[in-house]
């Protein structure tokens, strides 16, 4: 009989040995300095996180009309990535392992946050309000990418994911979901383009195809990743044929031999199954919505693990619970956290969440 697999088993990740299956899922904490840089509190933050089996940042612009919300990081200039040398230093002395999540907002992002009209697929709008540096706006129209610039913004991927191997990065992941560039090439709804990254599915998983492709070039399979949300329809970028769609995107992917694909559980339990059935590689699952009322715990995790996952992410807990690992380990209790504080900039409600304090 196989015993069953934990939260804390070691794990290999395409070679890089992880001592528990716990992932710190990327969050947006909106703590970068000008020019997208990071700062000696992102080292602190990161650090304080590293007994994690593997932390993923926050996600960092490609590029700059790729950047989506202000105050965030990038890896497209020399000052960024050695800016990111001290964080991922600093991980790595205190035993942990980081990927660097890309991510390029598209649409999703403000004039008055870049200095540049958004662009996405289409000229479609996101649904709802985007942040700006003075508070939350209409998301605008965006203008849509010619048909010569999409190589462009797919090479951006590439040269970042460079760019992250050379300020220490073990490896990148793609942000692939949550409504940002790659997910509105998906999408049914933000993407009504007729050329050949538009239409039929095969067309519009073209995208993500050729950015995780060139990702691949740059860094090669064991340190690439790629997060999605299948039929999450977050920022109003809907998908009509969930099953079909993702299924035909990782029979694209199998042959890169990617470090993971990173789920999140954003639609039936069914049809991530199947994807699971479906993915021969590491499988990250994040069990709960993003957003949601629910927080990713124990039981989730274990659930998970049973139907097929490898590794288990968690977000918000790990804000207020830099050991995390140890309290899930242990049984102890999850501190909530100051939700006023997640994007205000500044070390409280960043770097100020203590380990749990034993009683005498």
């Amino acid at each position: 009989m196989t015993t069953p697999r934990t939260l804390f088993d070691r794990a290999d990740l395409s070679g890089l040995a992880l001592p528990n299956r716990v992932v710190m899922a990327p969050m947006t904490r909106v703590r970068a300095a000008e020019g997208g840089l990071a700062t000696p509190s992102m080292a602190t933050y990161y650090a304080q996180r590293a007994s994690a089996g593997l932390l993923v940042s926050e996600g960092v612009q490609p590029s700059l009309l790729g950047q989506s919300n202000p105050g965030t990081p990038g890896l497209h200039t020399d000052e960024q990535v050695a800016s990111w040398r001290p964080v991922t230093d600093a991980v790595h002395v205190n035993g942990g392992r980081i990927f660097a999540q890309l991510m390029h907002g598209g649409r999703v992002s403000h004039p008055d946050t870049t200095g540049l009209q958004p662009a996405g697929p289409s000229a479609v709008p996101a649904s709802g309000e985007v942040f700006t540096p003075t508070g939350m706006a209409p998301a605008p129209v965006p203008r849509a990418f010619t048909l010569d610039e999409i190589p462009e913004q797919a090479a951006s991927y590439a040269d970042a994911a460079a760019r992250g191997v050379e300020a220490g990065f073990d490896g990148v992941e793609l942000h692939g979901a949550n409504g940002y560039l790659i997910t509105q090439f998906l999408s049914t709804s933000a993407n009504l383009r007729t050329d050949r990254y538009g239409g039929s599915v095969a067309n519009r998983i073209r995208f993500a195809v050729e950015a995780v492709s060139g990702v691949v070039d740059a860094v090669g399979g064991p340190r690439t990743g790629i997060r999605l949300s299948p039929g999450s329809g977050i920022w109003g970028a809907l998908e009509t044929d969930v099953r079909e769609h993702y299924l035909a995107l990782l029979a694209e992917l199998t042959p890169l031999d990617l470090a993971y694909v990173h789920l999140e559980a954003t639609t039936s339990e069914e049809v991530l199954v199947d994807l699971r059935r479906a993915w021969p590689g590491t499988l990250i699952v994040n069990p709960v919505m993003p957003g949601g009322p629910r927080h990713a715990d124990r039981a989730a995790a274990d659930h998970w693990l049973g139907l097929g996952a490898d590794l288990i992410s968690f977000g918000r807990a790990f804000i207020s619970n830099p050991d995390l690992v140890e309290r899930l380990r242990a049984g102890l209790p999850i501190a909530p956290y100051d939700e006023a504080k997640q994007f205000m900039g500044g070390d409280d409600g960043y770097v100020t969440y203590p380990a749990y304090q034993h009683s005498a």
